[in-house]
């Protein structure tokens, strides 16, 4: 049993560690706000439905009168908040990103080989390379304290590097030889980009193989770590004087970049927040989930109809991409069936919990706005074990004596636990290209501002294409987006660029990856056979 306001460090001491946030509220002893007094311990209450009262929906006066917060308020606090509430997906941003305690800045140190790579063609089999992988873990040092231990995770780009992140440079160089090269520069962004191996990787496949698309290269680093930025700095900056690091997070971004340039995102979203809905089952009414933490740190979880205009902009996006809400089809078309199923024993009366990328949507406008020309190249998991329960629920994890310790709730000490989703990619893609589909929201943004970096063949000095794009043929291919106007393609005729595609992991890296370079002894391949569960979309 975990009582309320219990550290993180007695949570992982329970003797179930894997459940070890299994439950947040127990019986306790409270203040009265409106007495001071002290009031009765009173039983635990089953919360299986949340609110209070879980056949009217209301919420108690303690926590209608909370304060409301959000993650930017926030990012000036020294220690977490007590005595507010917030979305859910600000609790999980300010958890992870809090640059005094949050989990990304303080905790989290990525797993570096030691700058030494992986001899793959030495190594006898993936057994062997997991025991290489773990003798490599050994050299951080054992956790020697009892309380949350070094929060080390690897990704793909780490553990085969460089060849990782020379497959990546590859395919970003095909594109742009076939379709920039020599009118535009070679501009790239990255978020998210760690240690800066993945930049360096390519950088240095750009400068080897390719010297002269290296000349005319611009890599840019968006990074919201400032303990990363000063890495990646003194990693990159010296090697390669292309590179220049921003220490902003990709939703402060307010700077338009009018070329085409490539925009990558790896192994990133997959830490942007959530926010957590259910609709009652009686109308259909969405509500939106948040946390609160009273005063004495406690923590619980209500939901109130839905108000918050990102949240109310997903779920209109919806129907029109024919994305159904996780409810049985045949309760949401029969009322008189809801009505039964609510008549039952114990039925709830709203429906599974259930975690909306708020924030991804966030991601995707930004792009649309500021990145008119962009091409995108994300990767990420598609599916994750030991999830929290919920439809399309993060795992909450820390490390504990150096052992992973998986977690069944949300509701943890900010900063000492790894929040991190999977992405549904071909819901992804549909919302990404409607997303472009749409004119920029933000009004200083022009045509004229789009097309006028610099003349080049590529960019028509003519008027809109509105009036002429359709004179050779009234043929629009589905496999294309809408011509940006003003831009021609290379042929001169407004052709749109073309959609983009889901790819599993091991196709993307048979079609750009060196794999006898990452092939073991006994012909297995690591990098094709490890992280099933990732895909890209590109």
């Amino acid at each position: 049993m975990i009582f309320p306001g219990a550290s993180a460090t007695h949570c992982l001491l329970n003797s179930h560690l894997r459940h070890c946030a299994r439950r947040l509220f127990s019986a306790s002893s409270s203040w009265s706000r409106s007495t001071g007094k002290k009031r009765k311990a009173v039983e635990s209450k089953d919360k299986w439905n949340y609110n209070a009262n879980p056949f009217d929906g209301t919420v108690t006066e303690d926590h209608r009168l909370l304060p409301f917060v959000d993650a930017n308020k926030l990012e000036m606090e020294t220690k977490p908040p007590v005595g507010v509430k917030m979305l859910v997906r600000d609790f999980i941003e300010d958890s992870l990103y809090n640059p005094n305690y949050g989990y990304f800045p303080k905790q989290a140190t990525i797993f570096n080989a030691n700058d030494t790579p992986f001899d793959f063609t030495k190594l006898r089999d993936s057994a062997e390379f997991q025991e290489e992988v773990g003798s490599k873990y050994a050299d951080y040092g054992a956790d020697d304290y009892n309380g949350p231990g070094r929060q080390l995770w690897h990704t793909p780009t780490e553990l085969f590097k460089p060849w990782y992140g020379r497959a990546v440079g590859r395919c970003l160089v095909s594109e742009y030889l076939l379709k920039y090269f020599p009118y535009e520069d070679f501009v790239i962004y990255e978020i998210g980009a760690g240690n800066g191996t993945l930049a360096l990787d390519i950088l240095n496949l750009i400068r080897e193989e390719y010297p002269e698309v290296y000349e005319r290269t611009r890599y840019n680093i968006i990074e919201i770590s400032e303990s990363l930025v000063k890495l990646q700095k003194k990693k990159l900056k010296q090697a390669h004087p292309c590179v220049n690091v921003t220490h902003t997070s990709i939703f402060h971004w307010k700077q338009t970049e009018p070329a085409p340039c490539f925009f990558i995102a790896m192994e990133v979203i997959d830490n942007f927040a959530h926010d957590l809905v259910r609709y009652d089952l009686d109308t259909l009414k969405p509500y939106q989930g948040l946390v609160t933490i009273d005063k004495n740190g406690d923590f619980d979880i209500i939901y109130t109809p839905v108000t918050d205009p990102l949240i109310i902009s997903f779920l209109n996006l919806r129907p029109i991409l024919k994305h159904s809400p996780p409810i049985r089809n045949l309760l949401v078309k029969s009322p008189n069936l809801r009505r039964l199923y609510r008549s039952l024993p114990f039925a709830p009366n709203l429906s599974a919990t259930e975690f909306i990328p708020t924030r991804l949507l966030n991601l995707l406008r930004t792009l649309r706005n500021y990145f008119p020309r962009h091409r995108l190249l994300l990767s990420d998991f598609s599916s994750l074990p030991d999830t929290i329960p919920g439809i399309n629920a993060p795992v909450v994890q820390t490390r504990f004596q150096n052992i992973t310790v998986p977690c069944s709730t949300l509701l943890v000490k900010q900063g000492y636990f790894d929040i991190f989703f999977p992405t549904d990619f071909e819901r992804l893609r549909d919302m990404y290209e409607f997303t472009l589909a749409q004119p920029p929201s933000n009004s200083a943004i022009s045509v004229e501002e789009v097309s006028s970096a610099r003349i080049t063949p590529l960019t028509s000095t003519a008027s809109s294409f509105s009036l002429g794009s359709q004179y050779f043929s009234s043929y629009q291919p589905t496999s294309r987006r809408k011509p940006l106007d003003g831009v021609a393609s290379a042929s001169g005729l407004p052709v749109g660029e073309r959609k983009s595609s889901v790819f599993s992991h091991s196709q993307f890296l048979e079609t750009y990856a060196e794999l006898d370079k990452t092939r073991l002894r006994n012909g297995e391949n690591p990098m094709l056979d490890f992280y099933k569960n990732v895909k890209f979309l590109f």
